[in-house]
């Protein structure tokens, strides 16, 4: 065996020697419209062109009759929850596997988070646990969906309709998804995207609400007035290249999601690793980290060793989020029963950034092949 054969960790040739793809990517329609926007002049206006048309795209594309732009994904939840009136001494249920901000960002409002386990096939809140969950202190419902898995927002509806009580869907990380054939982002009473730096629709920074309510709508524009303008908002800039962005999402998630399909088939005879997603005709997910469940006894690799080994091979993997209530005092939040599929989760997530699913297949060949070579070499690499 030659010394190229091995795992790059134990000295061999990466796979991928260039490492991974960076984002974002070469876009011709991004730098027209940075041209543009400079040879206008209104780059640096506080009133330009660009957000209004913008927001009239997002609202076309998102099917919500109501969109602001924040400063970022963080603040758009935020505003979310205060816009349907989630104040101090109110609870929050959110899935105990979830982005920390999140949580945070609930406990920054005074409000209390009550955490539902995820389901055991994929890290988004458990639906069918959510009635359980909900007290006379119940003011919102924040649901997020993750590394490519998609809650079932049908289901979510049905469950609290009668109930009255505001769903706040996060889609932060699945912009250009679709659920029975409505986008997410487009199913809760209120819906967040963002626009960071490593998002599919990248500004940097930034993010936006959808509101299907008047009120909440005008409640939120109450809450980001600052006298004369709106606190928070995107730049002329920013939105500048949010829309050629936009215009292609459904193209890019499209792409993704053959990649993806094409990633799962190459490495569909390994033990231990496990795909996150729903792939069925009436839904299509959206892509920022793509998951998978890593079992380290059947795999034979650590999931520390199993991540060092796929990014010395030149592949962006990253072990997924630490389950919210993990080293945190039991008095900052509240738990609805077990969270044992969140814990879990916590100890087996696997995340590959998804910038190489908008490539061709041979880098997608490269990522299949980088993932067996580690298998193959489990013992010594371990």
């Amino acid at each position: 065996m030659s010394d190229d054969e091995l795992p790059a960790l134990l000295g061999g040739r990466p796979v991928n020697p260039a490492g991974p793809p960076g984002w974002p990517l070469p876009d011709s329609g991004v730098l027209a419209a940075l041209q543009a926007a400079y040879a206008s002049g209104n780059w640096g206006a506080y009133h330009g062109e660009n957000l209004p048309l913008l927001e009239e795209a997002l609202r076309t594309t998102f099917q919500m009759p109501h969109v602001l732009t924040t400063a970022s994904g963080t603040l758009a939840v935020e505003v979310a929850l205060r816009a349907v009136g989630v104040s101090s001494g109110d609870e929050v249920i959110m899935g105990a596997y979830d982005y920390e901000p999140n949580f945070l960002t609930i406990l920054a409002i005074g409000a209390k988070p009550v955490l539902v386990d995820c389901l055991p096939d994929s890290p988004v809140l458990n639906v069918d646990l959510i009635t359980s969950a909900i007290t006379s202190k119940t003011k919102a419902i924040l649901a997020s969906h993750l590394h490519g898995g998609l809650i079932s927002m049908t289901a979510l509806r049905e469950a609290v309709n009668a109930k009255n009580i505001p769903i706040v869907e996060d889609a932060a990380q699945a912009a250009g998804a679709i659920i029975d054939g409505r986008p997410a982002g487009a199913w809760g009473d209120v819906g967040v995207i963002s626009f960071g730096g490593s998002k599919l629709l990248s500004a940097g920074r930034g993010g936006a609400v959808f509101f299907k309510n008047d009120g909440h709508a005008q409640r939120a524009k109450v809450i980001l007035s600052r006298g004369v303008q709106q606190w928070g908002i995107l730049s002329e800039l920013q939105a500048a290249v949010l829309i050629p962005q936009l215009m292609k999402l459904a193209e890019c998630t499209a792409r993704q999601h053959r990649n993806s399909a094409l990633l799962f088939s190459l490495i569909a005879d390994l033990p231990g690793l496990r795909p996150i997603g729903n792939f069925s005709a009436a839904i299509s997910p959206g892509y920022y980290k793509l998951g998978f469940y890593l079992d380290e006894a059947a795999f034979g690799l650590s999931r520390d060793r199993f991540v060092a080994a796929l990014r010395a091979e030149g592949m962006a993997f990253d072990i997924g989020f630490r389950p919210v209530h993990w080293g945190r005092s039991p008095s900052r939040y509240l738990k609805a029963g077990d969270l044992a599929n969140a814990d879990l989760a916590g100890r087996r997530v696997v995340m590959l950034h998804h910038p190489v699913l908008s490539g061709d297949e041979g880098g997608i060949r490269l990522v299949a092949e980088a993932i067996g070579k580690t298998h193959r070499f489990a013992d010594r690499l371990a």
